[in-house]
């Protein structure tokens, strides 16, 4: 009789402390995946900057086969960011599409080797630079 109520008392305290483990553990998640996805938004969005410089810089060195695979880019990264900005706030979702718009808009010129791809260019760059400003974010 003693030994039955040691054991279901062993295997009581083991259940307990897997439970109590269990919510430890689990106590933390929410805030870290909630960290993991903004510095991944983050990462993306400076990703976006990046491509969108360099090709103004191509741009500005009349290099447009360069600049159009860096728009490409850029745009390319654009629509797969879209989808996940869309918890953010209005403004945010107003700058998304004036990236795209402008970024769209460059591609477009640099295709048709017009140097004015670079005014799209630096527009679509300071859209992201807005989404960026905020270090909530």
């Amino acid at each position: 009789m003693k030994t039955s109520q040691l054991a279901l008392s062993v295997a009581a305290a083991l259940l307990v402390a897997l439970l109590a483990g269990y919510l430890w553990g689990a106590s933390g998640r929410r805030a870290a995946e909630q960290a993991l996805h903004a510095s991944t938004t983050r990462a993306d969005l400076l990703e976006i900057r990046g491509s969108l410089l360099a090709a103004r810089v191509d741009l500005y060195n009349v290099n447009f086969g360069n600049a159009s695979r860096d728009l490409q880019d850029a745009l390319d990264r654009l629509r797969a960011i879209a989808p996940r900005l869309k918890d953010r706030p209005a403004d945010d979702q107003k700058w998304v599409a004036e990236a795209s718009s402008q970024a769209d808009q460059a591609h477009r010129l640099a295709g048709q080797l017009d140097a004015g791809a670079n005014a799209h260019a630096a527009a679509a760059a300071v859209a992201v630079e807005r989404l960026l400003a905020d270090p909530a974010r």
